[in-house]
């Protein structure tokens, strides 16, 4: 090494700490940047949700002015509350109501009065409706401003219907203004394009002397007497478009649900809501509703912020490149001597590889031989037995080489002995199991095991003819386990004792899977389990 090699490798050092320190300063101006934007975005967010809920705060003191005056006057309420809108004009002041009504009280089927207050309030003959098995009932008297849409609405017993009735109940508990769920609002038959709708009510409790008002004072259980409701309908469409206004153009998505969670119903969309959408709550009178709007604004979000990064990645890189040239004169120089030392260690590392493979491959052949022997009691039988473990062997190390591969599937092995067995194809594929790679020395000790059992299995078990084989392989945590069982033998097999080949068997899968193995034998079946950890051998 040259001596101006030491002062190379501290100059590095530097250039690169100098490097480290910019892309960290990046890092953190591009961070910042976007965290400002989406706080920024959070409070705009938490903005136009108080722009809404001060609306509904404004259509909710309409209502309760208009209760106030009901109650000071209600024989005179049609021309009184008109008098009293035209003079607030609330659809220019806090435009997103419907108009302002009179449900007032009624006992069932005695619609007499509440219908001689229409005829009063609108000059025509208007019927209360729709009949209904309530005992009592709370009808349109009074919409105002009046259009012919809403006229469509004067009558209803807005009681008849379960979703109205249920907010009107609450109000009528707690005295304080009660929305309902999401309907479709009366005057909406007369609209060409429909909108969901919702109603927020005021009871007005009964005063003395009773039954003053246009119909009648009706009590329930725990709770005042009551003689109307004030209410207001509302369109959600016609409501966000007028609370939002021209502050929807610069929205790229807002939806707007009419409650919490999912299972709530959407009743305003407008965009599509991204990813970086903020969710905030509306206070609808007694029920909380969810917003969730989205700006989109990538360039201020991401843009300036990856600007910022990729300014700072530039700088790193520069700084870094300035240095890469100095140094290639070295690097060049020591690299030729290095490559000549690399290929001197690769011959070595070869040789010795081949020594080692070689020497283990004589071994286990020799072993292979020696276990035959004792067990074979004729040279045919020797011939048989080791003309068939030799096969098992070379076809595990076929599959290596000629799939130009690391590694053997378990499946591919299982498969290929249960072939030769004369297992049918439909046979065949019942036998299967998750991908698993299996290396060069796994491959060999599973490949012998299974010729192993495929052997046994033809002289004494299932694929004699007599019983039924399964093969299984799984993962379990980090092991594999195989799954060998033969079933309704002729007899229950005996494993007291083990062979010199099953000896062998069980010392490669120990010793070459790093696993173990367990034969279980009883009511005439056989049951081999093999389970070793997974290497994780990629393709």
């Amino acid at each position: 090494m040259r001596p101006s090699s030491w002062a190379d490798r501290l100059l590095a050092l530097l250039v690169r700490f100098v490097g480290l320190v910019i892309l960290l300063a990046t890092i953190a101006a591009a961070a910042a940047s976007f965290l400002y934007n989406q706080a920024d975005e959070a409070d705009q967010a938490a903005q136009v949700a108080a722009q809404v809920n001060m609306r509904l705060r404004d259509h909710v003191a309409v209502l309760e002015g208009v209760r106030a005056l009901y109650q000071s006057d209600s024989a005179a309420s049609g021309p009184g509350i008109r008098a009293y809108l035209n003079a607030l004009q609330p659809q220019v002041r806090a435009p997103g109501m419907e108009g302002v009504g009179i449900a007032a009280a009624m006992r069932a089927a005695t619609p007499a009065a509440l219908e001689a207050k229409l005829r009063e309030n609108y000059g025509e003959d208007i019927k209360v409706w729709p009949a209904t098995d309530q005992p009592i009932g709370f009808a349109v008297v009074l919409v105002e401003p009046y259009t012919p849409r809403r006229h469509v609405a004067l009558g209803f017993d807005m009681y008849s219907e379960p979703v109205r009735r249920a907010a009107m109940r609450r109000a009528w508990q707690t005295g304080q203004p009660a929305a309902s769920g999401i309907v479709q609002l009366a005057q909406e038959r007369a609209a060409k394009v429909k909108q969901p709708g919702f109603l927020i009510y005021l009871p007005v409790y009964a005063r003395a002397p009773a039954g003053s008002g246009p119909g009648a004072v009706v009590t329930a259980d725990g709770v005042r007497p009551i003689e109307a409701f004030v209410y207001a309908p509302f369109r959600t469409r016609d409501m966000m478009n007028a609370v939002l206004g021209s502050q929807l153009k610069g929205v790229d998505g807002l939806e707007v649900y009419a409650g919490e969670g999912p299972s709530a119903p959407l009743v305003f969309r407008k965009g599509k809501v991204g990813w970086d959408a903020h969710e905030q709550k509306l206070r609808v009178a007694d029920r909380i509703w969810t917003m969730r709007i989205s700006y989109g604004r990538f360039l201020e979000r991401l843009g300036r912020p990856l600007g910022i990064f990729i300014f700072g990645v530039a700088l790193a890189l520069l700084a870094t490149q300035l240095h890469r040239v100095q140094r290639r004169r070295l690097t060049a120089f020591q690299a030729l001597a290095a490559q000549k030392a690399r290929h001197a260690e690769d011959r070595e590392l070869m040789i010795g590889e081949m020594a080692h493979r070689m020497k283990n491959a004589f071994a286990r052949i020799g072993a292979l031989a020696r276990i035959t022997l004792r067990e074979s009691q004729s040279l045919e039988e020797f011939e048989t037995k080791f003309d068939g473990r030799m096969r098992a062997l070379s076809d595990a190390k076929q599959m290596l080489v000629t799939g130009a591969v690391d590694s053997v599937e378990l499946g591919r092995i299982v498969h290929r002995e249960l072939e030769l067995a004369g297992r049918s194809p439909d046979q065949l594929a019942a036998v299967s199991g998750p991908d698993v790679r299996l290396d060069d020395e796994g491959a060999q000790a599973l490949s012998l095991a299974v010729h192993e059992f495929v052997t046994n299995s033809i002289k004494y078990g299932a694929l004699a003819g007599e019983g039924d084989l399964a093969v299984s392989w799984r993962r379990i945590g980090d092991d594999i386990e195989l799954n060998w069982v033969e079933s309704n033998l002729r007899e229950t097999p005996h494993i007291d004792a083990e062979s010199f080949g099953t000896q062998f068997i069980r010392t490669l899968i120990e010793r070459q899977l790093k696993g173990s193995w367990q034969r279980t034998a009883v009511d005439n079946s056989l049951a081999i389990v093999i389970r070793w950890p997974d290497n994780g051998t990629p393709d």
